[in-house]
């Protein structure tokens, strides 16, 4: 048997933001209830550099489907390496044999399923009639979190957008007006505060270590995807929000150390406890909890990152790579 190897730039051609939503949202359910196995991520972290390493296996018993991800996080990257912040490989294996099915590069993977799991959480979190979104932060991440949310919404009022580098918050803006300018209207903002006053549905992008998105900016009806606290120590909002809302997280385990919630669950004493929190993801999209029941309840989506995003995605990629012949077969075990 031979590996197929896939570069990044392939498996980008490969993948749609649609089919990627529905995979991800197979693979919530499967672990809502009870179907996969996933160890929690295993962190390296490389303090000189001021980055990390995670590795990430899973299996979806009922799917057959297995995969190992490796990917860092480097936030000084662009600047001094004029590399990205988040690069990944992934290792298809099969589970009949152990034999790895496929090798392929993750950045993309990683990029369009966390999106997707944002796009999910606002799904079954957010009011239905979401019309206004703040984005806090406008990296690859905020790229395909807002990629994801007009695969759901269509049609959106405004997006607002800020960054703490003018120069990037004002290119996110030009390149999301050319490509969705029919579907919203794209604002860039000054500060914080005016990107999520009055949203429906903000989502935050950053690698920030302090609260950006403040108790009194947050109103009622209000959905918050936490994307960027996704390691020990980082938090983008401020801890009285979290005593406000239903929160939502995506693992367990993996909440209490990373995540939004692991600074007020680990580091603050008596902001949250983890009977605060509401359930996992996977037993709202398996109907075993209820997600939003007002318009007036404030929603949090905390993730952390599951494996099994990972594994499906892969999947659907070497399955099309596969039929439309994309790819190189190489000898490798």
């Amino acid at each position: 048997m031979e590996t197929l190897l896939l570069t990044d730039d392939q498996v980008n051609n490969l993948l749609s933001m649609s089919e990627v939503i529905d995979a991800v949202e197979i693979a919530f359910k499967q672990k809502g209830i009870g179907r996969v196995q996933m160890p929690p991520k295993v962190f390296l972290y490389y303090n000189k550099s001021k980055g990390d390493l995670r590795t990430l296996p899973s299996y979806l018993e009922d799917l057959d489907i297995s995969a190992v991800k490796i990917v860092n996080v480097h936030p000084d990257n662009p600047s001094k390496k004029k590399l990205p912040t988040v690069m990944a490989v992934i290792v298809l294996i099969d589970p009949s044999s152990g034999f790895p099915l496929a090798i392929m590069g993750g950045t993309t993977i990683t990029d369009m399923r966390t999106g997707a799991a944002g796009a999910i959480a606002a799904k079954f979190l957010a009011k239905k009639d979401s019309k206004v979104v703040g984005l806090v932060g406008a990296g690859a991440q905020a790229r395909t979190q807002l990629k994801a949310l007009i695969e759901v919404y269509k049609r959106l009022d405004e997006v607002r957008v800020w960054s703490r580098h003018d120069k990037t918050k004002r290119a996110f803006v030009a390149e999301a007006e050319r490509e969705y300018g029919n579907f919203s209207k794209f604002v860039p903002k000054a500060n914080v505060r005016k990107t999520v006053e009055g949203a429906d549905i903000v989502v935050t992008t950053t690698p920030s270590r302090k609260s950006l998105v403040m108790e009194d900016m947050v109103s009622s009806g209000m959905h918050i995807n936490c994307i960027g606290a996704d390691a020990f120590g980082k938090e983008e909002l401020d801890p009285l929000i979290l005593k406000r809302a239903k929160i939502v997280i995506d693992d367990w385990e993996q909440a209490a150390h990373r995540g939004e919630t692991n600074v007020p669950l680990l580091l603050r004493d008596n902001i949250i406890m983890k009977e605060d929190l509401w359930c996992e993801i996977g037993q709202i999209v398996a109907g075993i909890k209820p997600g939003r029941t007002s318009e007036d309840e404030i929603t949090v989506f905390n993730s952390t990152g599951l494996a099994v995003q990972d594994a499906v995605t892969a999947k659907i990629a070497y399955d099309k790579a596969l039929k439309k012949r994309v790819g190189t077969f190489i000898n490798i075990v």
